[in-house]
């Protein structure tokens, strides 16, 4: 069987893809913020459970919460400033931010539906400490 030609795509700029493959998923400076107001706070966790939907950064057991560190350019954060769209390849972009945002709400209704509440923190709310604090504890604390 022949391939079918793949459809033209722009050239990718091998620095840019250098650049964007160095940025990590776990142990991000977000989620070191997080894990530090929640310990901070006396709660213990479990990091990035890969038996539940999504791996979510913070997995409390008993008290059955998770909390997900979303950076606001990957996870699209709604009206905030750090929710750009590059200027070269948009279409490329534009898909898979849509795909990542359709994989965050699956993933957060399969959590739901497994019997867990769900708690999404993200990167620009770890910059004010005190507000990520009380949002953390009202969360955790289940008042």
């Amino acid at each position: 069987m022949a391939k079918a030609k793949p459809e033209f795509q722009e050239p990718v700029d091998p620095q840019r893809s250098k650049m964007m493959a160095s940025i990590g998923q776990r142990g991000t400076k977000p989620e070191m913020i997080v894990r530090r107001v929640c310990h901070s706070l006396g709660y213990r966790y479990r990091l990035h459970v890969k038996t539940l939907p999504g791996s979510p950064d913070l997995v409390f057991p008993r008290l059955k919460k998770i909390v997900f560190v979303h950076g606001c350019f990957w996870h699209r954060h709604a009206n905030c400033s750090r929710t750009t769209t590059p200027k070269t390849r948009t279409a490329f972009w534009e898909k898979k931010f849509a795909d990542n945002v359709s994989r965050d709400e699956r993933q957060v209704s399969e959590l739901c539906a497994l019997g867990w509440q769900v708690l999404i923190v993200w990167e620009c709310e770890t910059k004010e400490q005190i507000s990520l604090k009380e949002k953390l504890f009202r969360f955790l604390d289940g008042k």
